[in-house]
């Protein structure tokens, strides 16, 4: 007997013609309440989007991560095919987000949509190794065990989330939501930071050791910010409208100035600033807003904090 007819056989005895039929059940019922019985969502894929990132991140910093045997005269060669070869697999990526999204009566469209789109983030490109610069420099200058920076873009997980974060914003505002969040939830899984991708950073951005790191998708951090590992930027309340439902896009995470550092364990909430210059110690717990060069630590938290509503800017330093 044949391969097929053993597999046939052995399928049969395992119930999978059945389970198949009850799959096909759920699947059409679960398409049917969300209207999209005639069109199954066809979404990005996760595997597809690394390798984009792999292949921008090598095109980005083709002497660090790109070819090894990879000489000076090839270089301009090896940047010009990889960003081919990567930037058609994100059309592709991006048309599909577009169809997804997209009325029945636009989905023609969506090639040229998503080309335009694709060239206006490549655009962009070297805006971003720019601010990859930055963040690259901040790390080694900040971290007394980093000998190079070379070791830093190949071994730090912070940059590493920071890389494709920064990518991801650009898309996150270019308009493929979907694609963006896949994006920084690809590095989230590698190195534990979650940065949603609409989060806005400034340069010299640094994250040391990083797990555990939480930045949400309303926070403003300004240039040359310093956060450890296990840092919450999150959102103290999630309001509801009149159906109980959650209310989405509301400014609801917390501003960061310019030179501020954020020690392990910090949990940072709400709407609220902190200012230039501050230094926010491990494991506070913060739900009001501190003026420029304030020292917080968590001995202050009992004493130091304003009475009433804790939504405006305190004195204490």
């Amino acid at each position: 007997m044949s391969q097929l007819g053993n597999n046939a056989e052995l399928g049969d005895e395992l119930g999978i013609s059945q389970i198949v039929t009850s799959l096909r059940e759920v699947r059409l019922t679960a398409l049917e309440l969300r209207n999209r019985l005639n069109r199954p969502p066809k979404l990005p894929a996760r595997k597809a989007l690394a390798g984009v990132v792999e292949g921008l991140g090598a095109a980005l910093f083709p002497n660090r991560l790109g070819l090894p045997d990879l000489r000076e005269e090839g270089i301009d060669y090896f940047v010009g095919h990889t960003l081919d070869v990567a930037l058609r697999e994100l059309v592709a990526q991006v048309r599909l987000e577009l169809s997804f999204i997209a009325e029945l009566d636009q989905v023609e469209d969506v090639k040229v949509r998503a080309t335009a789109l694709v060239r206006e983030f490549a655009s962009q490109l070297p805006a971003i190794r720019h601010l990859l610069d930055s963040d690259i420099r901040a790390a080694y200058e900040g971290d007394p065990a980093a000998r190079s920076v070379d070791e830093v873009l190949v071994c730090y997980p912070g940059i590493n989330a920071i890389t494709h974060y920064r990518i991801a914003h650009v898309l996150h505002q270019l308009g493929v939501p979907l694609i963006a969040r896949m994006i920084t939830e690809i590095a989230h899984s590698a190195t534990g930071i979650d940065i949603h991708p609409g989060a806005q950073i400034g340069e010299g951005f640094f994250i040391d050791h990083g797990t555990g790191v939480v930045i949400g998708e309303t926070s403003i951090i300004g240039r040359h910010v310093r956060l450890y590992q296990a840092v919450t930027l999150g959102a103290k309340r999630f309001p509801v409208d009149a159906d109980g439902t959650l209310v989405k896009g509301n400014a609801r995470h917390p501003i960061v100035e310019d030179d501020v550092v954020i020690y392990a364990g910090a949990t940072i909430l709400g709407r609220i600033t902190i200012g230039r210059g501050s230094v926010i110690g491990g494991n506070v717990w913060l739900t009001y807003s501190v003026p420029p060069n304030s020292n917080i630590t968590q001995a202050q938290m009992g004493e130091g904090a304003p009475a009433g509503p804790r939504n405006g800017t305190v004195t204490h330093q």
